[in-house]
């Protein structure tokens, strides 16, 4: 019988944003494919650094060792050819990482093949394969560039999200971005009673959420926290949103224009995804983060 991916949280991810593959892909980009592929197969036996979605995609895994059936996937979905592919596999055994499938395009863009993988979200260092991605309804972003992160291991995968444009549409945004805080401020107050569209990382946040509820509350391996720039003056219709979506956050800071970064760092997150690159630049000097596209809500 085939493997069913049906039930599954699937993550697909690119090598690029797994292991530490910048200098690699400057090679590329300066010298060509037969460059690059020479330097790969010359290096086989050196193992990759762990990239910015390393620490996010291990701690997740381990979640399956508390199943006696697999609830996550992970694949490595790679726009390289597979004889590229070789040193990704071999760093993916030297790091003992439980990743079983893969996908290698040959310079194909990817995003046509996360349907055929069940993908629930999808993480590249590419960003016009997550802009396609993104326009195709998947949960997707733009890994940053490695930063030296703490990658302790832990049996709770913590993840943060933006609100407006990441797990929410964007009007909400257009509002404060086209007529200023005020007119936000007082449409929201008059739609508090009304659900937020649903914005890219719905679909992904309701998995999670329903991987949580197999849980006692305080023993899920996973934690979610919202992090918004918004007012405490507009939480009722965020909270009420999550609600009627039937979905939770443990965690949930109203920021009211504060910097982010610092509580996101407090929270320990294993990734944090945001559409605004001023909270996620100094956002991954301490954590993973990863960029939205801008305009994705819906």
């Amino acid at each position: 019988m085939a493997y069913d991916l049906d039930d599954k949280l699937v993550i697909a991810i690119s090598s690029r944003a797994l292991f530490d593959l910048e200098e690699e892909n400057r090679l590329f980009e300066e010298q060509g494919l037969e460059a690059y592929y020479r330097h790969q197969i010359a290096h086989l036996d050196a193992p990759l650094e762990r990239g910015s979605g390393f620490r996010f995609i291990r701690n997740l895994l381990q979640v399956n060792s508390q199943f006696d059936d697999r609830l996550i996937e992970v694949i490595i979905l790679s726009r390289n050819n597979a004889a590229t592919g070789l040193r990704i596999g071999r760093t993916i055994e030297h790091y003992n990482l439980p990743i079983e499938r893969s996908a290698w395009t040959a310079g194909t863009p990817v995003a046509r093949y996360l349907g055929a993988f069940r993908v629930d979200l999808f993480l590249s260092a590419c960003a016009p394969d997550v802009e396609e991605a993104i326009a195709e309804g998947y949960a997707a972003a733009v890994i940053l560039p490695h930063t030296p992160v703490d990658d302790a291991e832990s049996r709770i995968v913590k993840i943060a999200f933006d609100g407006d444009a990441v797990l929410f549409g964007d009007e909400s945004e257009r509002i404060y971005q086209e007529q200023g805080l005020e007119a936000f401020i007082a449409h929201e107050r008059k739609n508090a009673d009304q659900p937020l569209s649903k914005g890219p990382f719905f679909k992904f946040l309701k998995t999670l959420s329903e991987i949580q509820e197999r849980f006692p509350l305080e023993q899920s391996p996973i934690r979610t926290a919202l992090v918004t720039a918004r007012n405490y003056s507009t939480h009722e219709r965020v909270l009420g949103t999550l609600e009627a979506w039937g979905v939770r956050v443990d965690e949930a800071f109203f920021q009211g224009g504060v910097e982010k970064y610092e509580v996101i760092r407090a929270f320990g997150a294993d990734i944090f995804f945001d559409d605004q690159d001023a909270h996620l630049i100094p956002a991954s000097e301490a954590t993973p983060s990863a960029k939205v596209p801008a305009g994705s809500g819906t």
